[in-house]
């Protein structure tokens, strides 16, 4: 009886085993083919043992478009901790439109109805105390107002101008060390985007960065050279 349970437990661990490697080809071939002729052809444009400057990368990035749509260009930074954060204001437009929003009676029914259509929500000191039976639905999406945001004012209005004219919030992952900040479209001038990553890097700090990489939507990443 032992001798036939074992054989039966090696023909089940063989054949679980070849179940796995058979998922495991599907897998990798899914991937392939989620990668295109076209996205694989601008892959070999980017040597992955170099560093390059911004201006070289962005250049890059132009030549490697593929997609019909206009791409965002990200920036994506390693940095030496989680828990840094900020804000600042682009030297140019990034082309996204940031929705901002004031607390009132209506949007309080909107939240209580799980609706949510902003980036950014702002409050009078005096709208908190309602807000706060939200706080655990805000709070994971950034979204919850408070001081060090600036986004609880007494004259909310004037906030909405502030961010509605460009001022962005920045901060990194909750657990990991990565920042990630759209800066702008690939149609736009080469110039634009340079200077857009210069300053929120510069902004990040050079001292915090461990790596930085730029990409388009559909582009392969190019690892920046920081030091020059």
């Amino acid at each position: 009886m032992g001798t036939k349970r074992s054989r039966k437990s090696k023909k089940k661990s063989k054949s679980s085993a070849k179940a796995s490697e058979v998922k495991e080809k599907k897998a990798k071939k899914i991937v392939v083919k989620l990668r295109g002729k076209k996205y694989l052809a601008v892959k070999k444009l980017v040597d992955k043992t170099k560093t390059y400057l911004l201006k070289d990368a962005v250049d890059m990035l132009k030549k490697m478009k593929t997609a019909k749509f206009d791409e965002s260009v990200e920036i994506h930074i390693v940095v030496d901790g989680t828990g840094l954060k900020g804000e600042l204001e682009l030297p140019h437009s990034t082309g996204k439109q940031v929705k901002v929003a004031v607390v009132d009676e209506k949007l309080l029914g909107e939240l209580e109805k799980g609706r949510m259509d902003f980036d950014i929500l702002v409050t009078h000191p005096s709208f908190m105390p309602k807000l706060a039976k939200f706080a655990k639905v805000l709070g994971p999406k950034g979204l919850m107002p408070n001081p060090k945001a600036g986004t609880i004012s007494t004259k909310p209005e004037d906030i909405v101008k502030k961010f509605s004219r460009g001022v962005m919030r920045w901060k990194t992952e909750p657990k990991f060390p990565l920042i990630h900040q759209m800066i702008g479209k690939i149609s736009f001038p080469e110039k634009n985007l340079v200077e857009n990553a210069v300053k929120f890097i510069e902004v990040v700090g050079k001292k915090h960065i461990l790596k930085a990489y730029i990409k388009s939507t559909m582009s392969p990443s190019i690892k920046l050279d920081l030091q020059r």
